[in-house]
């Protein structure tokens, strides 16, 4: 039964509604009020499932430079290209459609329905390299944090989360800049499920809080993660990770937008009804304005390629020159391209350098007394796969950092994905 005060706009925002109202006559006011049929809404939501694009025409009509920047891609396309994924995710929108039309709030909006205009599958015929092949929009993923690399972290906006599908084994002792404050939000829960006032129903809640949270804080300590704000990789559906031929966090990718192409991984793993979502990393390089919570490209004008089963099989910090190396490597498997790949830069201030220690005067002899231990700034600093700039490069990076990623940023409230 719907009651209270609601704000229709956003009830039906980016729905057509067509009403009427219709009366028939009826028995007293008093017996008619009683009656559950006598006051009814009846609600018929009509959605046309969209044809997927199947030719190279019609992939460059969403991306009219595609043919022209990866000239293979005409020679891969089959008969019948279409990706049973296509169809599985329309199915498990339609479905969430019937399960949700009781609560008009949780409707997908216009545009997150009509967010895919094809998922294709294709093989390269000389060199077999296979790809999947899919055009949609691009939402913003700003989730990840690493502590070995980025000990402060990147702020935190709504539905922020300090993971990402892609983890690897953290290499340092430096905490998760997420974790003290996950580890703050677990100790209030347990201290407000330990109150004698505590209601059965809100116990309940917050047992699954604490489950929740105890889990996330052993994965913070254990892991390091992709960092959206400096790290480019895309988000694909849960349903491409469980395909027969499955797409895994870590695979090579390339996003195509307008006269380019970047090179990424697949990087994090969202909810089987939407598609079409990339790091913050990218979406800034696409469009400056980007942010959390603005996407850089709302029109569905966004290839992605990834080549499912090339994740290296040792897992760790991305190494951003090996990324570009087999991008490069696997552009020349589908036909080469005709136009430089984007080189990204590393935009992660290196670890400091420890100061040297002085060296003993003639005629001394440095041994330790027994049981002390080795000053902090005698430890060598931590290395990662990312490529150390020089000085000069580090301060240039440095003046480009948005204060998405200045060191001096704040967490703010606690995204997923499409807002």
């Amino acid at each position: 039964m719907i009651s209270g005060k609601l704000d229709t706009a956003k009830l039906f925002n980016g729905i057509t509604l067509h009403s009427t109202i219709e009366t028939i006559p009826g028995a007293d006011a008093t017996t008619e009020r009683m009656q559950p049929d006598s006051y009814v809404l009846d609600l018929k939501l009509q959605a046309r499932v969209p044809s997927p694009n199947k030719t190279i025409e019609e992939l460059a009509k969403v991306s009219p430079s595609l043919p022209k920047l990866l000239p293979g891609l005409a020679s891969m396309l089959s008969a019948d290209p279409v990706s049973p994924l296509y169809a599985q995710l329309y199915d498990t929108k339609v479905r969430m459609l019937r399960e949700n039309l009781g609560r008009l709030d949780l409707l997908l909006s216009r545009h997150n329905f009509f967010d895919c205009q094809t998922v294709l599958q294709m093989q390269h015929l000389q060199t077999h390299r296979k790809a999947l092949l899919f055009q949609a929009d691009m939402d913003v993923d700003a989730d990840g944090s690493d502590g070995d690399r980025m000990p402060v972290g990147t702020g935190a906006p709504t539905n922020f989360k300090p993971s990402t599908s892609y983890r690897w084994q953290k290499k340092t002792a430096a905490p998760n800049p997420y974790l003290a404050g996950t580890e703050a939000a677990l100790k209030h829960s347990e201290d407000e499920y330990a109150l004698g006032t505590t209601t059965p129903v809100r116990k309940r809640e917050l047992r699954n809080a604490i489950a929740q949270l105890r889990a996330e804080v052993d994965t913070l300590k254990k892991y390091s993660f992709l960092i959206g704000a400096a790290d480019p990789f895309i988000v694909v559906p849960g349903a491409f990770t469980h395909s027969s031929e499955p797409v895994k966090p870590g695979d090579y990718a390339l996003v195509v937008f307008g006269d380019s192409i970047y090179p990424a991984i697949v990087g994090d793993v969202g909810p089987n009804n939407k598609v079409g979502e990339a790091s913050l990393r990218i979406a800034k390089q696409i469009n400056t304005l980007s942010t959390p919570y603005n996407r850089p490209v709302s029109d569905l004008k966004v290839t992605y390629v990834i080549f499912p089963g090339t994740a290296d099989k040792t897992v760790g910090p991305p190494d951003l020159e090996k990324l570009q190396a087999q991008c490069e490597t696997l552009v020349k498997e589908i036909g080469g391209a005709s136009v430089p790949l984007h080189h990204w830069e590393n935009i992660i201030a290196p670890s400091p350098t420890p100061s040297p220690t002085p060296l003993p005067s003639p005629g001394m002899t440095a041994s330790p007394s027994p049981g002390a231990s080795v000053p902090a700034s005698t430890s060598p600093s931590p290395t990662f796969a990312f490529p150390v700039a020089s000085p000069a490069a580090a301060a240039s990076t440095n003046s480009k950092l948005t204060p998405a990623i200045s060191p001096a940023a704040t967490r703010r409230p606690v995204k997923k994905h499409k807002p």
